[in-house]
């Protein structure tokens, strides 16, 4: 297998060992069952993403509230990233085994890769900041528009700035005696714990972060949801709930978030771990089997293709639109979109 692969870290980075008694690595079958799995979370995750930024930016998602729509369209334009960039570069850097592509590349597109990966869980914090905003302080859904610009503004800045040294730490190398020439970090970095360091900085902006944030974004949320329903006030039925007192558009919002909030988790959580045993200890990854790792990163990339699904399942508009394309007619009536903003009132039960 390539030196690309052989360690799951968020930085795509592994040294060289010796290059006297050296090796090449091959295309296994389990590099190559990777390839053929990543294909089809290529194929679909491509097809599901972009026919969802259609229907946000052309079709009845426009109906978004249009505080919402720069949010779902970021969203969308990470995992095309990921689709894009990352799936493609891993495929063919597997069956390629090393790097042909010249340093110019392999910087650019190791830079890439992070950045993607990095927008797309900056992406669910900025998400998980608005739900947690529209739950607890409702009446500032004016400013809503602006604040969210201004944050994702931040995390595609961020993203971009922490990926930056991936430009500079990633160069290629030959191995002479083997005609064998990699993509990698090797002599980056002057001692072995410079490199854990890194590492561990990618998985703390990567997922600890994240994972933090939106884990007390949605605790404060769930709280603020448990006391409106325990709260009772005079003229009040003691049977009212807590999703009574808020908009019924605005649950669904937060329940779809929360959900595509689970499913990075999931698919993530067993990727990073795994990365942090072999960073702490590297002879392991003699040991472990190799499709371990190559299952773990299949699996994380499968996030890509559950933000769509999750989107359609809770959003009539994305649904009519996938339907009005398979069957190449205008429906009569456009069905309410998630999050839609009414167009005759204002009421307090307006949706943010």
């Amino acid at each position: 297998m390539s030196d690309n692969t052989s360690l799951p870290s968020v930085s795509n980075a592994s040294l060289l060992p010796p290059l006297t008694d050296w090796r090449a690595p091959s295309f296994t079958p389990a590099a190559q069952a990777r390839v053929a799995a990543t294909m089809v979370l290529f194929l679909f995750a491509a097809v599901s993403n972009l026919a969802l930024l259609i229907s946000v930016s052309r079709g009845r998602g426009r109906r978004l509230a249009s505080h919402l729509r720069p949010l779902i369209i970021s969203l969308v334009s990470a995992d095309l990233m990921m689709t894009f960039i990352v799936m493609p570069l891993d495929m063919v850097w597997n069956v390629t085994v090393q790097w042909y592509a010249g340093d110019g590349l392999c910087k650019l597109l190791c830079f890439l890769k992070l950045f993607a990966m990095q927008t797309s869980a900056f992406i669910l914090v900025v998400i998980s900041l608005d739900r947690h905003h529209a739950i607890l302080h409702p009446l500032d859904s004016l400013n809503a528009h602006q604040r969210n610009r201004r944050m994702l503004l931040l995390a595609w800045s961020l993203s971009a700035l922490i990926a930056s040294p991936q430009l500079f730490i990633f160069r290629t190398v030959k191995v002479k005696s083997v005609d064998f020439t990699q993509c990698v970090t090797h002599g980056s970095f002057h001692e072995r714990w410079y490199e854990t360091a890194y590492n561990m900085f990618h998985f703390v902006t990567l997922y600890v972060i994240p994972l933090l944030v939106m884990s007390c974004c949605y605790t404060c949320i769930l709280i603020e949801i448990n006391r409106q329903l325990h709260k009772s006030t005079e003229g009040e039925s003691l049977r009212r709930s807590g999703t009574d007192m808020i908009p019924k558009a605005r649950m669904k919002t937060l329940k779809m978030t929360i959900i595509i909030v689970l499913s990075f988790v999931v698919c993530w959580t067993p990727y990073y771990l795994l990365g942090i045993w072999y960073w702490f200890q590297p002879e392991m990854l003699k040991v472990t089997p190799e499709y371990i790792h190559h299952l773990l990163f299949v699996f994380g990339n499968l996030n890509t293709c559950c933000d769509p699904v999750i989107y359609g399942l809770y959003t009539p508009s994305f649904r009519a639109d996938l339907a009005r394309c398979w069957r190449c007619r205008t429906p009569a009536e456009s069905p309410r979109s998630l999050d839609r903003i009414p167009h005759e009132n204002t009421s307090p039960t307006r949706p943010a």
